[in-house]
């Protein structure tokens, strides 16, 4: 599995970082998400798959 974010997608909402802060975390400048384990666990498929879908820019692909 693999996550990819769209950095110029995204909207600073934070959505993502709240459902998987071990998986992504946001820029202090501007609050672009960014992501922080690139090949997370399979125990981690769970939040991953939520923060694709809570994303409001659609900004986050989960790659299996």
């Amino acid at each position: 599995m693999r996550v990819e974010l769209d950095e110029p997608k995204c909207v600073a909402s934070g959505q993502c970082v709240m459902a998987a802060p071990e998986i992504f975390d946001q820029r202090e400048e501007d609050g672009v998400a960014f992501v922080l384990d690139e090949k997370p666990s399979a125990g981690s498929l769970d939040v991953v798959r939520e923060a694709v879908a809570i994303c409001p820019a659609a900004a986050i692909r989960l790659l299996e």
